[in-house]
């Protein structure tokens, strides 16, 4: 069958909810365009009950993902590298598409997202030597603080780097435990709704990330009023919503990260690591070994 015969086959973009690929629930849709105006697909348009819904799915995945080893995180975060590295021309042309950018300057933004997520995976089982410890304490006991994810977290998306900021604000908070919601870019959404292809073909369990896509603004609000969300991200933000947010957030004390101006081809430290923990102090008795006052 010649080329020119062929039906075009159009690729239909989902949510990312629970490990599954539901479409929105009010059925609503929107255009995504790319940097020139033209279409590119339809995208889910989200709506408050999709939000909710990943809530519940994040929380299921928290208890399992939380409580696994540091060093079995990183294997399956090293995985998601692999995959992503095995889907490199499908996101260089996404990224092209959707930041305006050269193939060539599309695919080293997307080499630099894998390099980030595997800078990642190999943190998780060593930030906790960084920020935990023992500590120096008047008698006999055992002071230790340890780091504990802080549990669901809402994530915004940056709204203009559609993949390596992206994978710079997701990567971090899951490597350190927690489960996330993601709002992805209002704008260019579709890098983002491919990645969740590419986790649901990993070993990360489902409901430990989470995509929405639409109206920044419509999705992020109950996401920032929910109890039953610790933390947000505000990087995706605007002025304006990240002031709304963060005093909706304020209800039930989540832990908030404002948005501030962001390199994302800088080197991204252990900032965003240590964002999204809480630290754990544990006093435990030395023991005596009898009069001398020695003591173990």
């Amino acid at each position: 069958m010649s080329e020119s015969t062929r039906l075009s086959v159009f690729k239909t973009y989902k949510l990312y909810v629970g490990g599954k690929f539901p479409r929105s629930e009010s059925g609503r849709v929107y255009e995504v365009t790319d940097s020139k105006g033209k279409w590119l697909a339809n995208a889910p348009l989200s709506s408050r009950k999709d939000a909710r819904d990943a809530v519940v799915a994040a929380r299921k995945a928290f208890g399992g993902w939380s409580g696994a080893t540091a060093y079995n995180r990183g294997q399956i975060l090293y995985r998601v590298a692999e995959m992503l590295e095995g889907r490199r021309e499908q996101f260089a042309r996404e990224v092209g598409e959707a930041e305006g950018l050269s193939k060539s300057k599309a695919g080293a933004v997307v080499d630099a997202a894998i390099d980030r997520w595997v800078w990642y995976a190999g943190w998780t089982d060593k930030i906790g030597q960084v920020v935990g410890g023992a500590n120096p304490v008047a008698g006999p006991f055992f002071n230790l603080s340890t780091p504990e994810p802080t549990g669901v977290v809402t994530v915004l998306a940056p709204q203009d780097s559609s993949f390596l900021g992206l994978v710079s604000v997701i990567a971090p908070a899951i490597a350190t435990g927690n489960t996330v919601v993601v709002v992805a870019s209002e704008r260019a959404p579709l890098p983002a709704l491919s990645l969740g292809e590419v986790l649901a073909t990993s070993d990360l369990p489902g409901g430990v990330v989470n995509v929405l896509s639409g109206r920044t603004a419509e999705i992020s609000a109950p996401l920032a009023a929910h109890q039953d969300v610790n933390a947000i991200d505000l990087t995706g933000a605007d002025a304006q919503l990240a002031k709304e947010l963060e005093v909706a957030a304020a209800d039930n004390l989540k832990r908030v990260l404002r948005p501030r101006a962001e390199d994302w081809t800088a080197d991204p430290g252990t900032d965003r690591l240590t964002s999204f923990l809480e630290t754990k102090t544990v006093w435990h008795p030395t023991g005596s070994l009898g009069a001398s006052g020695s003591a173990y």
